[in-house]
């Protein structure tokens, strides 16, 4: 069947970035990747930061890979999407203040409490639906707000609307990714100015909002011509969010599903269509985030494989340049659940020494330490898993729904060790897959603003038919036994 349109995906996470073709041909989304790249946070000066014009420049290589496509005129649209909460600052000429800070910059210690003294937890929490986390955009706002960078700034662009703006020239934020701010009515879906000027940060920053699927306009005709795309390419504002893209490509989710994005963090979730706030979910700390088309995602973050990350990180150092592969392999190699930790203790979400950190929360906590990478590694999957368990049990709890299916996507879906063990812990099947679930969220949404796809639901019908997915049963006894 000949091949109707093209999509191009620009998808970044914490740890890396990928430029995706999203390829249609009238029943399935065939997905190649042109370009892959690394992505992480620069220290300097005891801050750290993103270096926002090295990822510009390798989404604008990725995008010139493109070009040299035989077919080259399918080209619809581009999309764009990232992590949440971090921000780039504009001056009044529309140049980028510095690079932005990363969210886990040290400048956010204590930076909540602070805030609690001027706008209770519980009024933020009635407005915005958003789960309390130390780098919400709030919290990040608030301790720059009497900095000489945010004196300059004219127009604050949250990352992925940062480079909507070098594509477009239009400044704008996009709905999903903005809900992740805390400055956002959870119920109204406009901001919520007030919160800012409460704490002294000027709303006249914020740009206007936009929707989902949103078309932004034709690339700039200078950067048009010098990627050697065609002038009727169109920006398209997805789920920003990158989990509101992967969501939105989870086959077959339902009300009695709950979904994993697996990566360095890992979204645990169900989707709805209206916010769930109220006392029991604040307790939870349960975050109401924008979805694409009118959903909500009432999800909890959970530290995710950014403890391996890290890990592997802290190895490669000391010299033993260990492969993803090689580091499951050694923790399937590993006694079971021989020590657990909170994935989201405090003293595991900075960058540093992650496996003196968790030989330290084990023996403070009365357990054997991990000493091994295999126990190290197996420590850690362990304890996603059973987190993953609670969270998913939780929302179970709190919105009345019965859960029978835990669907993963993501890179994580790849590691069948992680996927099997939160089978056994959630007692319930996992089906994992895709892995490039945000790229094909992204592609998408791009597919129905650009009248290719009619909805969300054809979309995801779509997904199922274009991308291969993984069964795991529970098997023998679960990590709470």
């Amino acid at each position: 069947m000949p091949e109707l349109a093209h999509f191009i995906a620009v998808d970044i996470g914490a740890s890396g970035g990928r430029v995706i073709l999203g390829r249609w041909d009238g029943s399935r989304m065939a997905l190649d990747e042109l370009h892959r790249f690394p992505n992480g946070m620069d220290e300097r000066d005891g801050h750290l930061f993103w270096d926002a014009n090295r990822l510009w420049r390798e989404m604008q290589h990725g995008l010139r890979q493109y070009a040299q496509h035989e077919h080259v005129s399918l080209l619809a649209s581009i999309g764009i999407d990232t992590w949440a909460v971090d921000y780039g600052l504009l001056d009044a000429h529309g140049a980028l203040i510095g690079d932005p800070y990363a969210y886990r910059d040290p400048r956010n210690e204590g930076v909540a409490e602070q805030v609690d003294q001027l706008i209770p937890p519980e009024e933020l929490y009635e407005r915005t639906g958003l789960q309390r986390l130390p780098f919400n955009t709030l919290y990040q706002l608030y301790a720059e707000r009497q900095g000489e960078r945010f004196a300059q700034a004219a127009t604050m662009l949250l990352i992925p609307d940062l480079f909507h703006y070098w594509l477009t020239g239009q400044r704008v934020a996009e709905y999903t990714n903005a809900t992740t701010t805390m400055f956002l009515d959870a119920r109204q879906r406009v901001w919520a100015t007030d919160l800012l000027t409460r704490l002294g940060i000027p709303a006249h920053i914020l740009p206007p909002l936009v929707m989902p699927g949103t078309r932004l306009g034709p690339l700039r005709p200078e950067l048009q011509a010098d990627l050697g795309l065609p002038a009727s390419v169109t920006v398209v504002a997805v789920g920003t969010h990158d989990t509101a893209s992967a969501v939105a490509a989870v086959p077959h989710l339902d009300a009695q599903s709950a979904y994993i994005s697996s990566g360095t963090w890992s979204l645990v979730g169900v989707e709805r269509t209206e916010p769930l706030i109220n006392d029991a979910a604040r307790q939870l700390n349960v975050t109401n985030e924008g979805g694409v088309y009118g959903t909500i995602r009432l999800l909890k973050n959970v530290s995710g494989l950014w403890l391996l990350q890290e890990c592997q990180r802290r190895w490669h150092e000391e010299g033993l340049r260990l492969t993803w592969d090689e580091i499951v392999a050694q923790a399937a190699a590993a006694p079971p659940r021989r020590a657990l930790i909170d994935p989201d203790a405090p003293e595991f979400l900075a960058v540093g020494d992650m496996p003196a950190r968790i030989r330290d929360y084990c023996r403070r906590t009365g357990q054997p330490a991990p000493e091994t990478v295999g126990e190290i590694a197996r420590c850690c999957l362990d304890s996603l898993a059973l987190r993953y368990q609670q969270v998913i049990d939780a929302l179970a709890d709190l919105t009345g729904q019965t859960i029978t299916t835990v669907r993963i996507v993501g890179g994580g879906s790849q590691n069948a060790l992680l996927c099997q063990l939160t089978a056994d812990a959630c007692r319930r099947p996992v089906v994992a897959g895709p892995v490039e679930g945000t790229a094909l969220g992204n592609i998408l949404v791009q597919a129905i603003a650009m009248g290719y796809l009619p909805d969300l639901a054809t979309a995801r019908q779509i997904a199922a038919a274009s991308v291969t997915q993984q069964r795991y049963e529970p098997q023998g006894a679960n990590l709470l036994a």
